[in-house]
Formats: C-alpha cells, sequence, structure tokens
C-alpha cells in the first residue's frame, strides 16, 4: 500500500497563520464570542503567543517568560493590565463593541 503525502499539521498551519496582526486579532475575537467559554481567550491568547518569539514578546510586555507561561495556563487568570500590556506588545487592543440586538 503507497503512503499518501500528509498534509502539514494543523497547529502549525494555525500558529503560522497566526503570525499576521490581522489573523490573530480575528482569532482572538472569535475566542471571545465564546460566552460560555472564558478559556477559550486564554487558549487563543497562547496560540498567537506561541505563533511569536516568546522571550522577546516577554521581554516587551515588560514580563517573564514563566510569569507569561503562568498567566496563560489553563489555570491561569490574567489581570487586565497584564492583558492589555501582552496585547500591546503584540500590536493588539481589546475594544468594546454594542451586542446586536
Amino acid at each position: 500500500m503507497a503512503k499518501t503525502k500528509r498534509s502539514g499539521n494543523y497547529k502549525d498551519y494555525l500558529l503560522k497563520s497566526l503570525e499576521d496582526p490581522g489573523e490573530a486579532a480575528a482569532y482572538i475575537n472569535a475566542a471571545l464570542e465564546e460566552e460560555d467559554d472564558p478559556a477559550a481567550l486564554l487558549l487563543a491568547l497562547r496560540h498567537v503567543i506561541e505563533s511569536r518569539n516568546i522571550s522577546n514578546l516577554a521581554q516587551n510586555a515588560g514580563l517573564n517568560r514563566v510569569t507569561l507561561y503562568r498567566i496563560l495556563s489553563k489555570e491561569g487568570n490574567p489581570r487586565f493590565e497584564s492583558l492589555a500590556t501582552l496585547l500591546d506588545a503584540m500590536g493588539l487592543k481589546l475594544k468594546v463593541e454594542q451586542k446586536a440586538a
């Protein structure tokens, strides 16, 4: 039986696409739409961070890598200040919009 060529790993594809700031913003916004799953935001942020140089990102955010991993872990609960600083270091920001009626 001949082996078929495997397409790339989905996570690799995802991380590559999240290098684009517009894609990263859309991905995080989609996670924010998951009102029943607050952990979705942390997972999205972890994926966006994994798509970048973590050491440089932590340095730009004024955080150490260990702290960055801890606040974005499954048990993490980042403070708003840390989240805003982290998003700023990635060239992103939070925005509030009115819900559709």
